[in-house]
């Protein structure tokens, strides 16, 4: 017996106008752990296909390059001998149809820390609408790579830091330790740019924050979600300014309906000078990956730019807002 679908946010009317409805999956979730080394980068990938567009492609992939049910994974699939033929139909066969945006879970913690302490947290955190914060995260990310461990000790504390659970108040203790790595990475010699984010981090300012997460204040994103301004650059992306977007998901638990209508407000909120401020994002329904071959479809993108997304004839699905050193 299968368990209900967890997440998501239907639409509440029928959906009219200019609307898409895209299929999306990840690859290279890991909950809250983000510094796993084996899993360095998320992908959320969005394809527009029907559903019939996706179960011939599918079948294609199957007859014409001989994959059985259990290979159709991004791991099988390229490690098969027709792996490089098979890809290039397949990227071919979604050519303006398709997209993937890349999370590097590392400098997806350095925005974080942006966006939390330096910044009014909010739920356009990560998304191009909060572009003004990349230059000082950016500018730390690139500083702070050369520090070797004490720059890993920093993100693990800001971590452990910001990986709360209700209770009367913060932890000093944990307070304490982020602070002295921060201190112990300060004297890295990181330059005078990176050194004034570090020196703007005050602990007024994050005890200040702290609190409000320990107090489950709702207006500020899980800080240690990237799946939430990943899906807002999916909704922007196809809607383009100009339609709505109704997004089909694989079940996510972290797609709660109370996060989602927050980001869908947030979008609203940026949708510019538009007097009726309609939000880019329709709905989202989760559904079962098995029973929707579009989110099959997605899974397989999304796995295979995970794993290889250096390689050429993806990059014209790869968003180039990305949350990403644009130089790596």
């Amino acid at each position: 017996m299968r368990l209900p679908l967890q997440g998501g946010l239907p639409p509440v009317d029928a959906v009219a106008g200019a609307v898409v409805e895209i299929a999306c999956d990840e690859s290279g979730f890991s909950g809250t752990n983000l510094l796993h080394p084996a899993t360095p980068v998320i992908t959320h990938a969005s394809v527009d296909l029907c559903a019939g567009e996706a179960v011939r492609l599918i079948a294609a992939l199957r007859s014409g390059f001989r994959f059985s049910p259990n290979e159709f994974k991004s791991g099988q699939f390229l490690r098969s001998p027709a792996a490089g033929e098979a890809l290039e139909w397949f990227l071919a066969a979604l050519g303006g149809r398709a997209h993937v945006h890349l999370v590097d879970k590392e400098y997806f913690l350095v925005t974080r820390i942006v966006d939390l302490f330096l910044a009014e947290p909010s739920y356009a955190a990560g998304t191009r609408l909060t572009q003004e914060h990349r230059p000082a995260a950016l500018t730390l990310y690139r500083a702070g790579r050369s520090a070797g461990r004490d720059w890993d000790v920093f993100l693990a504390a800001f971590v452990e830091l910001v990986r709360t659970r209700r209770r009367h108040q913060p932890d000093r203790r944990v307070l304490d330790r982020f602070f002295q790595a921060r201190d112990v990475l300060a004297r890295d010699g990181l330059g005078a740019p990176a050194a004034d984010v570090l020196g703007g981090l005050s602990r007024a300012g994050v005890w200040a924050v702290l609190a409000r997460l320990t107090g489950d204040d709702r207006s500020i994103p899980p800080p240690l979600e990237p799946l939430l301004p990943a899906l807002a650059e999916t909704v922007l992306f196809w809607s383009g300014g100009h339609r709505q977007v109704l997004v089909i998901h694989d079940e996510q638990s972290a797609l709660t309906a109370s996060r989602l209508r927050r980001l869908q407000q947030v979008l609203a909120d940026g949708a510019g000078a538009s007097p009726v401020r309609v939000s880019p994002l329709a709905g989202l329904v989760t559904v079962d990956s098995r029973d929707d071959p579009r989110v099959q479809v997605a899974d397989l993108l999304a796995g295979v730019a995970r794993r290889s997304p250096r390689t050429g004839n993806l990059q014209p699905f790869v968003s180039p807002t990305s949350l990403r050193d644009p130089q790596r």
